[in-house]
């Protein structure tokens, strides 16, 4: 080490001197006194530079032995003396090597921790994190009921014996008291809650007006007790509440799962007529706007799910709690010629029409596409169609549409799409209300104007800022929907009967022939259709099925376990099971008696598909929404990538279950 910082310290005159001799030899032939006297010179200077570069040598060594000296004085002084209680220890056997006095303080030992290992000093102390490479524990350390944030350091340090060990230096910093403001924090920020008696209406028309006033009070009476211990509950309206609570309460009510909605229910307001409450709740947001704006948007969310519920909104996604019962049909005629308005002013405006429905487009899909081409050709403009026609359960309608003449060049990939649409296009999204689900996510978010026509209940995720948003739970089907805004929009007579027919079978689809999700508009609509031309015969003749694909449906059925004594359960691991054939065999296992649901999972191109259907009693699309499925309460589907059969399978056992212990 002395012979390398003398190389960098002194400067290299050997050269100089090499020169120097060589000019004396040379000059001794001539001048041989000269050349003495040079060679004299060239000597004397040789030994003042080096007696000057051994004592500037002996100098410079004797200061980086003082800094040297020093800095390792400091360090000591550091570990001994920091604030900060330090350990050292072997990582590979955990055996402790030093600690200074704040550290002993802190372990509550008077002693030092020699020959002592880590897990006895400190036992719910782990350190793979430093054996990993990082520098600070992943998890606060608890020792004596304080909390410790803990970063560390490893070095390579030589044995007694010649080799080299792990050794570790580990910092402990208190965050007790920070924790405890943290938490403190957290547990009193204000959370706002909207409530809503949904249906109001329907109470006070079954109700005598003596008992009103009576029925609202055991409304609130019950209202005002769930939210006693929790926070400020205020009446702002005849049939609206607003709750505003800390968040330490929230975990109480996510955790009894809102029973203030089963309490409301339990009121009797006359022959077979519940009260039933939505509740929206906005927390984790910095403001109080921005904490109502989200519980505006959750009670929003609720009631296009039917009511019945209660839906949160947080920093990142929803949760849904309870809407479970069934829900009665809650829409007017006003909103819907209210819509058919928007629509056409939207038609009229817009350079260019598409309609879309979800991916493998089915008969209710396609049925309320074709009423939207017939609206839009009854306003002079002309309107595309968005679908796979190779991959699609909707093939005999499409048939049926394909050979008219106002279809011709009606049907268009979405990749067609994608080119020829310009600014200032009209996106019409049937049948769905989800982005992930519709026949083209790319068509979708390339246009900027989107309107939305769907009966589905609506999921965590949905298409958001859509000009138009024609969103009703209670219909039967998207065709009722279209059909509802045709009788604005166009005269029976404007519609062809193959649109006629088509729109029919999608409300038969949705409502497996007039026998569930069913209302007075749902019949309203179909004698609209038929005095449009649409042949019940006709319709029928649409759902025929071959041979093969009845035996499919009936090789699927052959396959069910029932489970919990009503659910039908049917897994087919092999692939190549139609779409179409799996839904009709999930339909078909309802008419098993005293099964109330029943569930179809099926393999399709290296995916798990899931069908489900019910009677009413048992909502499907809550127990698929757990697995990313969706729909409504009696008609449900989903796909999970890339599953297998039997996992999936496994997975809504699990779903069911904890449905039904709920």
């Amino acid at each position: 080490m002395n012979k390398k910082l003398s190389r960098l310290l002194e400067p290299n005159l050997k050269v100089y001197f090499l020169v120097l001799l060589i000019f004396t030899a040379a000059a001794i032939p001539f001048q041989p006194l000269l050349a003495a006297a040079e060679g004299c010179i060239t000597v004397v200077l040789y030994l003042v530079f080096s007696r000057s570069g051994r004592k500037r040598r002996t100098q410079v060594l004797q200061y980086i032995d003082k800094v040297a000296g020093s800095v390792d004085t400091a360090s000591k002084s550091t570990l001994i003396n920091s604030p900060l209680p330090i350990m050292v220890f072997r990582p590979d056997t955990g055996e402790v090597i030093w600690s200074n006095e704040n550290f002993l303080q802190l372990a509550g030992v008077r002693e030092h921790l020699f020959e002592i290992r880590v897990e006895d000093a400190v036992p719910e102390f782990s350190f793979q994190w430093l054996l990993e490479g990082k520098q600070e524990s992943p998890q606060r350390v608890k020792m004596n009921n304080r909390n410790f944030r803990v970063y560390g350091s490893l070095v390579r340090a030589k044995s007694r014996d010649g080799g080299q060990n792990l050794v570790a230096t580990t910092y402990w910093v208190d965050t007790t008291d920070g924790d405890e403001m943290r938490e403190r924090y957290e547990a009193t920020r204000p959370v706002i809650a909207i409530l809503q008696v949904d249906n109001y209406e329907d109470l006070m028309k079954s109700c005598p007006d003596s008992q009103r006033s009576a029925l609202l009070a055991q409304i609130d009476e019950r209202l005002n007790a769930w939210a006693e211990n929790a926070g400020l509950l205020i009446k702002t309206d005849r049939d609206h509440y607003l709750l505003v609570f800390e968040e330490q309460h929230y975990e109480r009510l996510e955790t009894e799962k809102f029973s203030v909605l089963d309490t409301i229910r339990e009121i009797k307001a006359g022959e077979g007529i519940h009260p039933t409450l939505s509740i929206g709740i906005g927390k984790d947001c910095q403001e109080i706007a921005e904490l109502y704006k989200n519980a505006n948007l959750s009670l929003e969310m609720a009631l296009s799910r039917g009511g019945d519920q209660a839906v949160v909104r947080s920093r990142l996604d929803f949760a849904f709690y309870g809407g479970r019962a069934k829900t009665a049909e809650k829409r007017t005629k006003v909103k819907s010629r209210v819509m058919a308005n928007a629509l056409g002013e939207l038609m009229e405006d817009a350079k260019q029409i598409f309609i879309m429905g979800h991916s493998y487009a089915d008969m209710d899909s396609v049925g309320a596409a074709a009423g939207l081409l017939c609206i839009a050709r009854k306003r002079g403009r002309s309107a595309q169609i968005i679908i796979d026609l190779t991959a699609n359960a909707a093939g005999p309608v499409l048939a049926e549409l394909s050979g008219l003449p106002e279809y011709k060049d009606t049907f268009i990939t979405a990749d067609d799409a994608f080119v020829q649409m310009k600014p200032g296009a009209l996106l019409i999204v049937v049948d769905t209300n989800r982005p992930d689900f519709v026949e083209s996510p790319q068509v979708l978010e390339a246009c900027n104007r989107v309107a939305v026509i769907d009966h589905h209940r609506r999921a965590a995720s949905y298409i958001e800022n859509a000009a138009l948003s024609f969103h009703e739970p209670y219909a039967s089907s998207t065709s009722e929907l279209v059909t509802e805004l045709l009788q604005y929009l166009a005269e029976p007579s404007d519609l062809l009967h193959e649109e006629a027919e088509a729109l029919l079978a999608g409300i038969v689809l949705d409502t497996k022939h007039f026998t569930m999700r069913t209302g007075g508009r749902t019949f309203e609509a179909a004698a609209f259709l038929r005095r449009a031309g649409a042949d019940t015969a006709d319709v029928q003749r649409l759902f025929q099925n071959d041979l093969s694909e009845l035996i499919t449906r009936y090789d699927i059925m052959r396959r069910a376990e029932v489970v919990h004594g009503d659910i039908a359960v049917a897994a087919i691991p092999e692939d190549g099971v139609d779409r179409v054939a799996a839904a009709q065999a999930a339909d078909e296992l309802l008419t098993l008696k005293g099964v109330r649901a029943s569930f179809v999972i099926y393999r399709m191109g290296g995916d798990t598909m899931m069908s489900a259907r019910s009677l009413g009693d048992i909502n499907v699309q809550v127990i698929l929404e757990s697995l990313g499925g969706g729909g409504n309460s009696t008609t449900a589907g989903g796909r999970v990538d890339n599953g297998d059969p039997d996992v999936v399978r496994n997975q809504l056992l699990a779903a069911i279950n904890d449905y039904l212990e709920k």
